[in-house]
């Protein structure tokens, strides 16, 4: 379906927060015979729905949002209505056809995409990837799930989108490079299971894509993909870290050195792991690898990463403060806690609670000496599953505030302090960036 087939139908735009702005604004010009959005989860963290917005179409909250959306010829839902929530469920269930803005704007500009997701590194790789293909005099635009609507977009000859799950789920056109970096459980409350969460992640791959690009390391993805043709990075056929002619370790396109792994200023194995994604996308758009090495190894030597992400504060303290609030699930925390091995490390953990199953933080701390901290919602429970480890230190604070106050009285001298919360900010915080507004600022606060 796309934008233009929304002529002349009634729609109902579910969600009134950026998505769903973006959506009444694309859909208003297409001249639908009616349009209404409706809102089930206004609180206070709710922006006015006033203005030109209002004008296009009227807000509708609470039960009679349900009918309003039953009536509707189709629904645009936004990203985060979970497909486990029972109006979506009954939706389905009379056959009511439901999309989002990501589909809509997908079915247009796919053959110009590169889509990457993953339960872990898409943040770090499509960023990469869009600031290497620049570098490359290949201009294009990057958006997604990094806080700009697809619907947002200005027009472009190429685009390097970051996708999530749920704007993963309702494609039904696959991007032309579509690239996969990690599998593991996550979101389960909103995809109904572990199953379902494959099955909308991989759904970016369903359609026709020119080319698949994957983490070849990640064996979760291996069993998932079985047999299928895709490139996997990381492997020796591909983009890969070898020991270089100088007998440190470099990036490599198959058996030709591209440059030293040192050049890449981001810590961490698997941002390794991103890079070999990264330069093997590049490859797949027809980028001569070898023949630009010199160009490429300077541009990622400048790429400096993304805010939120492994993202350092300085503080007068000597104490080194890091912003990883897109850490949401505990296979990312534990990637940011392994890029600071060697350091006294306190983490801070808690967000919203998804139910998820922090056992296998439990086992990657076993015989690890760190101090957890955490906070509401979920922090409770993620302190309760690490407890009875010799090692392991726990706290739990009221807020996020509290929890930057105590980091400072526990942390030896020279340690980092991580917010790696290994959970969603929403409930507590508009998105993840008011969550690093609310942890920066009380670093600053607290350095007085």
């Amino acid at each position: 379906m796309r934008l233009s087939d929304l002529r002349g139908r009634h729609v109902a735009v579910w969600g009134a927060g950026r998505e769903g702005r973006a959506a009444v604004t694309a859909i208003a010009a297409h001249g639908p015979a009616g349009l209404v959005v409706v809102d089930d989860s206004a609180n206070f963290l709710t922006l006015p729905w006033d203005g030109p917005l209002a004008a296009a179409a009227p807000l509708v909250t609470g039960e009679e949002g349900f009918e309003r959306l039953a009536a509707a010829d189709v629904v645009v839902r936004s990203p985060g209505v979970p497909n486990t929530h029972p109006w979506m469920v009954e939706l389905r269930r009379r056959s009511v056809p439901v999309t989002q803005g990501s589909a809509l704007w997908m079915a247009d500009h796919a053959d110009r995409t590169v889509g990457v997701t993953g339960s872990k590194g898409k943040s770090t790789t499509s960023s990469l990837i869009s600031h290497l293909l620049t570098a490359m005099d290949r201009p294009n635009v990057f958006g997604g799930n990094i806080g700009v609507p697809l619907l947002d977009l200005p027009e472009a000859e190429l685009y390097v989108l970051e996708l999530s799950s749920y704007q993963c789920s309702d494609l039904t056109d696959s991007p032309r490079v579509a690239v996969v970096t990690a599998l593991f459980p996550e979101h389960l409350d909103a995809h109904g299971g572990e199953r379902e969460y494959y099955r909308d992640k991989l759904n970016l791959i369903a359609h026709g894509p020119h080319a698949v690009v994957v983490n070849g390391a990640d064996p979760r993805l291996a069993a998932e993909l079985g047999d299928r043709a895709a490139v996997r990075a990381g492997s020796p056929d591909t983009t890969h870290v070898a020991t270089g002619p100088d007998g440190t370790q470099w990036f490599h396109l198959r058996d030709t050195p591209l440059f030293p792994r040192a050049v890449l200023p981001l810590v961490g194995r698997h941002n390794e792991g991103n890079l070999c994604v990264a330069l093997a996308v590049l490859d797949a758009l027809g980028v001569d690898v070898v023949a630009r090495k010199d160009s490429l190894a300077v541009a990622v030597a400048e790429f400096r990463g993304l805010a939120h992400r492994l993202t350092e504060i300085a503080d007068p303290s000597g104490l080194t403060f890091v912003d990883d609030t897109l850490a949401t699930s505990p296979y990312a925390a534990m990637h940011a806690i392994d890029a600071y091995e060697g350091r006294p490390l306190t983490v801070i953990v808690g967000g919203a609670d998804r139910g998820l199953d922090y056992s296998p933080l439990r086992a990657h701390l076993a015989g690890r000496e760190i101090t957890v901290i955490g906070v509401p919602d979920s922090g409770p429970r993620i302190v309760e599953a690490l407890s009875g480890l010799p090692s392991v230190r726990t706290e739990l604070a009221d807020d996020l505030v509290a929890a930057v106050g105590l980091s400072r009285k526990l942390t030896p001298a020279g340690g980092v302090v991580l917010l790696s919360p290994a959970a969603p900010s929403y409930g507590r915080f508009r998105n993840f960036e008011h969550r690093s507004e609310v942890f920066a600022q009380a670093v600053a606060d607290t350095a007085r």
